[in-house]
């Protein structure tokens, strides 16, 4: 469970014992809450910023020392954040969503702004999809119009490659895909 320290801190002690160094961090970990803040409840806001926010932090932590430990200078950490993080949506109840997103882009440029004063040549990465099709929106008890352009888990998957791909002076830092013929941002 990425929401709790104890977990994570034992996964990444599993991958640390079993595999070795981690080289790669992808946070792709997510929740989809529709709430209000007239008649929201807490339990939402929390699972939004437990799930979206502060799992990004924690296994982000855990991957910063196993690369530290292993004297990796060059691994890369992508989060797969959303469009919200940019655009707030025309939905209403959506706000909650938008703000755990928000912050995740926040704390991404943070986390690359402070590995950059520290001369690290690990890379940092803000992946921003628009609509995908996945599980989020039922897990969430949310419609979707099966019409809306959407992206697929692979064309979020190809960009994570393409942006891992690149020559080690090149960092991607921030890459929005959306679907063609997505218009309501």
């Amino acid at each position: 469970d990425v929401t709790k320290e104890s977990d994570v801190i034992k996964c990444f002690g599993w991958i640390n014992d079993t595999i070795g160094a981690i080289h790669i961090l992808i946070n792709n970990a997510g929740v989809l809450r529709n709430t209000h803040f007239n008649d929201g409840n807490l339990e939402d806001w929390k699972c939004l910023f437990d799930t979206n926010v502060l799992a990004v932090g924690m296994c982000t932590k855990q991957a910063l020392r196993s690369m530290e430990a292993h004297g990796i200078n060059d691994g890369h950490i992508v989060n797969i954040n959303s469009i919200r993080s940019r655009y707030q949506s025309m939905k209403d109840g959506s706000s909650w969503y938008s703000a755990s997103k928000h912050a995740v882009g926040v704390l991404t440029d943070g986390l690359r702004r402070e590995l950059a004063s520290k001369k690290s040549r690990i890379k940092v990465s803000s992946l921003n999809p628009g609509g995908v099709l996945t599980e989020i929106f039922e897990k969430g008890h949310i419609h979707r119009d099966p019409e809306a352009p959407a992206l697929t888990a692979k064309d979020v998957a190809d960009s994570v490659i393409h942006v891992i791909g690149t020559p080690p002076n090149v960092q991607i830092s921030e890459l929005t895909i959306i679907p063609v013929q997505q218009y309501n941002m």
